[in-house]
């Protein structure tokens, strides 16, 4: 992980694909006890040390994670999840050519169902029993040889939302072989960051602004490179 942003009340890491964000049947560490041991090192807490989790990313997807410090900062953080008042944006790479997106953003709509025993989502174009719609924004902000590099913006927050929705049009995220890639990345990773988070401070009340770093991954940087990001 790495440090972005941290305050008194709110601590914004950079998680890499592979970590979890809180413990899981696995019994490998949570990203949220990496943080704690920060923390606590950081500061020379004594005692335990808190910490909230406002929101969680896949385990194979890397990016932000927004953490609270403070009871006061996750309550309010809770609310503005719920609220949609806090702004994600994510980096999506597909595969050249199935990406329907052009520069101006594609509105997104579908309703899903989380199967619970799979671990996975499915789209429909309408409503049916038990699904949730699930709205976003799509863009083209570049492209290498082989990808299409996609911006996109949540409207809403379901279970793999970005991962479903995206290939219910054609585009499975590249390595992402639980919804149709059709070949795994060599790391266990699929290419997603969780680029960009934007919200007023629960407490100051001052923009935050926070990009994450992109992978360490000579694809990413190539591709990045190519479209001047």
């Amino acid at each position: 992980m790495q440090v972005v942003y941290e305050d008194n009340h709110i601590i914004i890491v950079s998680k890499e694909s592979g970590e979890i964000v809180q413990g899981d049947k696995t019994g490998d560490t949570p990203l949220s006890e990496l943080v704690k041991a920060y923390i606590k090192e950081k500061y020379a807490k004594p005692g335990a040390v808190f910490l909230g989790v406002t929101h969680r990313l896949d385990r194979p997807v890397s990016g932000l994670v927004v953490f609270a410090r403070t009871s006061k900062a996750l309550a309010r953080l809770n609310d503005m999840f719920r609220l949609g008042q806090i702004h994600k944006t994510y980096w999506a790479m597909v595969e050249r050519g199935a990406s329907p997106f052009t520069t101006e953003p594609t509105l997104l709509t579908h309703w899903l169902v989380r199967n619970e025993r799979q671990n996975k989502s499915y789209a429909y174009d309408h409503e049916v029993p038990a699904s949730k719609q699930a709205m976003l924004k799509a863009r083209l902000i570049g492209h290498s040889e082989r990808y299409d590099l996609v911006e996109v913006q949540l409207l809403t927050g379901r279970h793999h939302q970005i991962r479903c929705q995206l290939a219910a049009v054609g585009c499975p995220i590249r390595g992402d072989l639980k919804y149709g890639a059709r070949r795994s990345n060599r790391d266990g990773s699929i290419s997603l960051l969780a680029r960009r988070v934007e919200f007023i401070h629960p407490v100051s009340k001052q923009p935050i602004v926070v990009e994450a770093p992109l992978p360490h991954d000579p694809l990413w940087e190539k591709t990045c490179q190519l479209v001047n990001l």
